[in-house]
Parts: structure tokens; sequence; C-alpha cells
């Protein structure tokens, strides 16, 4: 689709920052809202207190009587990252902390769905054979299992729910929740990941063993949760959350321990079989390369191979089991691109030009994948700028065209909130979803596969009420032009490392005119530029990532293009580069 590059307003003159920072790095914080210099401060000591979240108190309670007792401890978690990377940090700060008796359970996503259903607490009941469990910790999930909380408490089990999603108007009856987004928190960061709350919550826990010399009377060296830290980076990148002050605080801090090599043998792995550079790793490497091989284990097959990686302490072990989540992501990707085509061959077989495409679109494939259907809805949405859902059928349901259910995957566009969306429609048709949840962005259901017409025209409706046609025009966000001089080794590597940029806190994108002095197509869909700018003539590289191949190469002479300045390296040599997000010929 047509897309407009727009540029940011960056309010400089409100800027009070030090001297010594690039006029760009100044223009680009500005347009990011940052005042003064505490809003970029990254010292861990600028952390908001755990005893500002809502229920902390009764949480560490409950873990410390659970850690006296040596009650037998079981973590439940959810099947993507920021589910494993909570599930693996629960454990191992449990363990480093004296638990013996700690284990982890996933739901398998086809089998029993999200979250801590009674189906789940059975299953958990013959778990271990160390017997059932006594402690139920939720990480990443649970703030919605009422049904399940209330079977694991009718067995006699505490439960401990830690969660970071919005939350219904019933909570359930645990015995302790930690959710910055339930009722009645103060917490000032309500963008925590899951892997987020339950760093907290641990910490909370190591506080409280510390006022107890527990440390000095079970005889062994109290945890640096800071070695914690390359876990909650992972997660929360991954998660897509937004990256306010306290996470970019956490996540910079996850990053230079992995930098410095100082992280887990899963996590370096990944990194080896990604082809990153751990000295160089940046933010978007761990949602761009790192997330996408740990959440295929999740939606390909059990995510429990996930979270074996990020436990293990052995490094061939973590390679081995990195190779299977690589080797799982390459399935995943062919999977991936099979039902984007026939998704977009769904949309054109409609007949219809993007102006008569519905405002809120719903496609559904019986032979489509549960577990790739939100990657496919994130592809379609980033071609239509609309909010998409992608449907597949839940397992081997009934090929009555009336029977069976149907699980969909949602992902939205700026100015549309899914969950207050799907609560919406709820209330019109309250018999039309059987679940449901999730974010503003991204969210999920379940419907009768014989009312998907139904829920296609209620989600169209929905989102009618909510956006006009000007909503559904691309943007691409710029901070503005760059002079010749700016395009630099110097600039690229202090835009780089005045990160960590992410969601809502976006890595500075900048555009201009250039000449296109070479076209070539690499990799099959890449295309590598040679551009040409100013009057010197000067030459600057440049790679777009999957072009349209019908549009590129191209025989214009010239492009606006919009790109981030970055750093190639080949050979041990050093160059700057362009990496193109969008372009356009110019006649």
């Amino acid at each position: 689709m047509k897309k407009s590059i727009v540029r940011r307003e960056s309010g400089l003159s409100e800027m009070g920052l030090s001297n010594s920072i690039h006029p760009v790095l100044n223009r680009v914080y500005a347009a990011r809202g940052v005042r003064k210099p505490v809003d970029i401060a990254r010292e861990l000591a600028g952390l908001i207190p755990a005893s500002k979240l809502k229920g902390m108190d009764k949480a560490v309670e409950v873990l410390v009587s659970a850690m006296q007792q040596q009650k037998r401890i079981l973590i439940v978690g959810d099947f993507d990252v920021d589910g494993a990377t909570s599930s693996a940090l629960a454990v191992l700060a449990l363990r480093k902390m004296g638990a013996q008796h700690v284990s982890f359970l996933v739901p398998n996503r086809f089998e029993f769905g999200y979250g801590l259903t009674p189906e789940i607490v059975e299953v958990a009941e013959s778990h271990s054979v160390e017997g059932a469990p006594e402690l139920l910790i939720t990480v990443d999930n649970g703030i919605s299992s009422i049904e399940g909380v209330s079977r694991a408490k009718d067995k006699g089990w505490e439960v401990l729910v830690t969660d970071h999603h919005l939350a219904g108007e019933c909570l359930p009856n645990a015995d302790a929740i930690v959710n910055p987004n339930q009722e009645g928190c103060d917490f000032p960061s309500k963008s925590l990941a899951g892997v987020g709350v339950i760093f907290y919550v641990m910490t909370a826990l190591r506080t409280q063993l510390q006022s107890l010399n527990w440390f000095e009377q079970q005889n062994i060296e109290m945890p640096n949760m800071a070695h914690f830290l390359d876990l909650v980076a992972l997660g929360t990148v991954a998660d897509v959350v937004p990256l306010d002050s306290n996470n970019r605080i956490l996540v910079h801090h996850g990053l230079r321990r992995i930098r410095a090599g100082f992280c887990r043998p899963g996590i370096k792995a990944l990194i080896e079989v990604s082809q990153r550079k751990l000295n160089r790793l940046v933010a978007s490497d761990l949602g761009f390369s790192l997330g996408p091989r740990l959440n295929a284990a999740g939606r390909l097959d059990d995510m429990a191979r996930g979270i074996e990686c990020l436990l293990t302490e052995n490094e061939w072990q973590a390679k081995e089991l990195a190779l299977e989540l690589d080797s799982l992501n390459g399935d995943r990707k062919k999977i991936e691109e099979s039902m984007r085509q026939s998704a977009m061959e769904s949309l054109e077989n409609m007949s219809l030009d993007e102006v008569q495409l519905p405002f809120g679109v719903c496609l559904f494939d019986e032979s489509w994948h549960q577990g790739v259907v939100g990657i496919v809805a994130s592809r379609i949405k980033d071609r239509y700028n609309r909010p998409v859902v992608a449907f597949a059928l839940a397992s081997d349901e009934s090929e009555n065209a009336e029977g069976g259910e149907i699980k969909g995957s949602a992902r939205s566009v700026a100015g549309f909130h899914l969950k207050d969306a799907l609560d919406s429609i709820c209330k019109r048709y309250p018999q039309l979803m059987k679940k449901f949840g999730g974010h503003a962005m991204a969210a999920g259901m379940s419907i009768d596969k014989g009312q998907f017409q139904l829920f296609a025209k209620a989600f169209d409706e929905e989102v009618r009420s909510k956006l006009d046609e000007a909503d559904l025009i691309g943007e691409i966000k710029s901070d503005g032009e760059l002079e010749e001089t700016d395009l630099s080794l110097s600039l690229a590597e202090e835009l780089r490392d005045a990160g960590p940029w992410g969601q809502t806190f976006p890595e500075p994108l900048f555009d201009g005119e250039f000449q296109l002095i070479q076209q070539r197509i690499v990799g099959q869909k890449h295309l590598k530029l040679v551009l040409g700018m100013g009057n010197e003539n000067r030459i600057i590289d440049a790679i777009a990532f999957n072009v349209d191949l019908d549009l590129w190469p191209s025989k214009a002479e010239k492009a606006r293009i919009a790109y981030r300045l970055d750093i190639n390296e080949f050979r041990d040599r050093q160059s700057v580069q362009l990496m193109v997000e969008h372009l356009e010929p110019l006649i």
C-alpha cells in the first residue's frame, strides 16, 4: 500500500541536555519526549522500588514460608519468549536462593490453550515425581485464570499469580497477586513485561531473606539479581512492551551483561546460531533474531525446549538446543510464507482494491497452522495498515462447515485498542466468543467455525466505529534528513549506544532523496544498493530486505528512502551502511 513519510516534531528548544550530545541525537531524543537528562538516565538506582507493586508484601510472605518449609514449587508459564524467560528466571532465582524442589510446566498451546486452566492444574498434580506441588507460581499469565486458580485452591495448594496482562472485572482467588495493571496498583510503570514482574518479585524475596539471615543460615551465597538481567532484557524486548524509562534501564543493563559475555549459555548459543555479534548486540537483535527462535518452539512444538535452553549451564547442551530451535524457526518461516501467500491470494480473490477492503480484516483457512496465525496477522497488518485477525482450526476439528472451533490471533494499528474492542464485541454478541484476551496491539480469541462470518462483520463494525479512512494510511515516522557529514561511523555508533530503542521509543529513522547508482538482488528478495548524494558525488552502501520484486530493481534514477544509520562489518573493516525501511522511486 502507499505509505507516506511524516517527519516527527522534535521540540528541540525545550531540551536541556549536555552540549556533548550530537545535535542529531539531541533532535531524536526531543522527538521522543526527552526533556531533561533524568529522562534518559540508565542507572540501576533509578529503577522504581519493588514496594510500589500492589501485593508484593503478601507475595514475599508466601514465598518465604515456602522456602522455610521447602515446599514443592511449580512455575506455570506461557508459551512465548516472555513466558520462557519468566519461567527460567523464576526457577534459577529460587534455586540460587536455596529452594530445593522447583520445577516448571508450560502448557502445550494446542492441547490446553493459554494460562492456568483447570486442565493444566490436573496435569500439574502428577507433573513431578516428587509429588503434587504445594505452591503454584504463574508467570506471564494467571490474572484471568479464575477457574484454574479455584481448582488449585480446592486441592489445597497455595497460588501466587505474577502477570502483566490487563485484569478483568473479577480476579482469581489467589493467595497473592502481583500485577502492575491490577486495580489499585500504584506502580508507575504499567509496561513491565511478565519477566519484569517476576524479576521484581524475586528481588523483593531476596531482600526479605537477607533480612532474615537466610543465606548465612543455609550457608549459601546471596545471588546478585543483576545476573538475571540478560533474561529480563530478552523477554522485555521480545514481548514488544513499551520501553518506558524503567524498562529501558532493565534492558540497557541486560544488554551490557550480554555484550560483556556475562549471560546464560543458552543466550550465547542463540546469538551464535543467529549469526549476531555478542559484543555488538542491540535490542533489535533480541526481538528479531533471538526471540523468533525461542518462539518457534512454542509455535510449532513445545516451549519446554526453549526454557531448557535458557536453564542449562552446559555450553554444549545449550548449543544443541539452540540448533534445534534454529531448525524449528526455519520450519516456521516456510509455514509462514505459505500462509502469507495464501492470505494475500484470499484478499485478492475478494476482487477489492485497498479502498474497498474491510477496515478490520478477518481471514481463515482450514489448512493454516494454529501456532503461526499471529505472525500472518502481523504481516497482513503491516501490508494494509489496518487491524487483522487470522484464524486457524483449534485442532483436528470436524470438517463440517458449521462444526468445530477456530482460534484467532489479532494484531492492531495505532489508535485501535484490541482488548477494548473485543470487550465491546462481547457485550454486543455475548455468545460469539468462547474465550478472548490480550493487549492494545495483540489479542486472541476462540469462536465456533460457523460463527466466522458474524465475527468478521462485528470486528469490521468495531474498527469502523473507532477509525476513519485517514487512520488507514500507512505513516513512516522520520527524524528528518541528515547532512552528508552526519553519515559517519561516529554518529552511527552514538545512535546505537544511545538506546535501547524499541516500542514507543523507536530507533532513529531518517529520510532523504538519493541517486540510484547501482541496484542488484541478493539472497532472493533483498536489494543491495549503491546510492549517490550531494554535489560531491559521495556514494554510500544501502540494503533493503524483502523488497517487492515486481518493483525492484527499478529503472528510476532517484528514490526517496527512509533508513536507519547502521555499521557494516566486513573482514574486520567497518563502514557506514543505510538499512532501508522504505523506498519509493522518483521519476
